[in-house]
């Protein structure tokens, strides 16, 4: 990795390209704290602060949500519009021909794409302003605030999708991924700082040295072994052999290579995290626009009770067993998690177009006629893999909840952040690698 990063700083047309997209993080950053004109964000703090589970939220946007900036609604839109489409292309049958017309085909498919993601930040924003108005959010109760605050989070909205698509265009890696990368790693200082407070600070006042040094090798531990856990999970893959015959095309004998289909062992990524989690909150969120809070309490109404067993911040309390029947929500979360794997990555790989593709090019898998038998075998190795890979994703992203529910360890961060941070760094030093290579090669060609 350092090696890679060191070649790319070498080279100074990677160097303009690092240059630029340094420059665009810190414009996300700079417009993350530009606040909406005539909004009250004491209210959003206050409201946050009363209801973590909107933490998730926060994160995503880089804590721009709860100052209710410019920014708020951040790429959202964009990531939701692209996920519709994508599920789309294999529903409507004049998507998928467009799609495999090739760059004109995807060019257009970018461009639908642009268009919903702008409808998209157009509802999220009406919906946002509508719900946040009774909590007394605009110092101006008019419509006048209303329609400058949604005009000002779908600009904001439509000039990070633009930015994104420039730092592709320019840069390196996904501009969407990065923006959201740094949105993401924004908020860890300051968890840090919360959990060196918490558990580190209070043992150096009372000058108990040594609990405050296996409080920090806990953390840090903790901290380490997640991230390499992600690794393993993010670059683990099953490799199918594939033996291809050998063809005579005149005097020449083809073919009789041996190759392989590589299968991720998180095939479906982060996408069904984030669906599991959506759904999760979007009760929570949704009361929250008429201020109903969840309650635990007697006088607390059924309602209030599904909106605790729907929040992740009342998980794994073990004060009472009243509190710990809340976690039962954690098996709703776990059970979503597995089913989005298996529907995301059924919807997005095809084991039966794998197969005819290879049934025409003359390949098969050793052992395995071609055919239905082999749409048999990868359906099986996919479905195993499949459940590996939500296993690894339950254990990252359930793994921080236990922690700030039964030890208090309060940070925004969440396995769902993690993943997305890890990966997209990874995919960051795959294209820097690429470009290195790529210029080496010209380097080479030019001598």
């Amino acid at each position: 990795m350092l090696t890679t990063i060191q070649n790319a700083l070498k080279t100074k047309e990677i160097r303009m390209k690092l240059l630029y997209v340094l420059m665009a993080l810190i414009v996300v950053r700079v417009g993350c704290n530009i606040p909406i004109p005539g909004v009250n964000s004491r209210v959003m703090e206050e409201l946050f602060a009363s209801n973590q589970s909107l933490g998730f939220l926060d994160v995503m946007t880089g804590g721009s949500f709860s100052r209710m900036s410019i920014f708020a609604l951040n790429i959202t839109p964009y990531i939701t519009a692209s996920i519709i489409f994508q599920l789309l292309t294999i529903a409507i049958p004049r998507l998928e021909e467009m799609q495999k017309d090739g760059e004109d085909g995807r060019k257009k498919i970018n461009e639908y794409t642009r268009y919903l993601s702008i409808a998209l930040a157009i509802i999220e924003g009406v919906a946002m302003i509508i719900g946040f108005r009774n909590q007394e959010l605009f110092v101006d109760g008019g419509y006048t605030s209303m329609i400058v605050a949604v005009a000002a989070l779908t600009a904001g909205a439509a000039f990070l999708m633009w930015l994104g698509e420039q730092i592709t265009e320019k840069g390196v890696g996904n501009g969407i991924s990065i923006i959201l990368l740094i949105n993401i790693v924004a908020r860890i200082p300051s968890d840090l700082a919360n959990l060196y407070d918490t558990y580190i600070k209070g043992a150096l006042d009372n000058s108990n040295v040594t609990n405050a040094i296996v409080a920090t090798v806990i953390i840090l531990g903790v901290i380490i072994a997640m991230f390499v856990f992600i690794v393993f999970l993010q670059d683990g893959e099953r490799r199918i052999p594939v033996q291809y015959a050998k063809k005579i095309q005149g005097r020449k004998v083809t073919g009789g290579q041996s190759s392989h289909i590589p299968l991720k062992v998180n095939t479906a990524g982060v996408i069904p995290v984030i669906f599991a989690s959506s759904m999760m909150s979007l009760p929570v969120v949704i009361a929250s626009f008429a201020g109903i809070q969840p309650a635990t309490g007697p006088n607390a109404t059924i309602f209030q009770k599904f909106l605790t067993l729907c929040s992740q911040s009342e998980w794994f309390k073990m004060g009472s067993w009243g509190e710990f029947k809340y976690t039962l929500g954690v098996v709703i979360y776990i059970a979503l998690i597995i089913f989005f794997a298996y529907f995301y990555t059924s919807v997005t790989f095809n084991p039966l177009e794998i197969s005819n593709n290879m049934k025409k090019q003359g390949g098969f898998i050793p052992g395995i006629r071609p055919g239905k038998p082999t749409t048999e075998y990868l359906t099986t190795v996919l479905n195993s893999i499949i459940l590996i890979g939500a296993i690894g994703m339950i254990i990252v992203c359930v793994l921080p909840i236990f922690f700030s529910g039964a030890f208090g360890a309060d940070v925004s961060f969440s396995g769902t952040s993690l993943i997305i941070v890890v990966g997209v760094v990874i995919e960051t030093l795959k294209q820097l690698e690429s470009l290195v290579i790529v210029r080496h090669y010209k380097g080479f060609l030019g001598n």
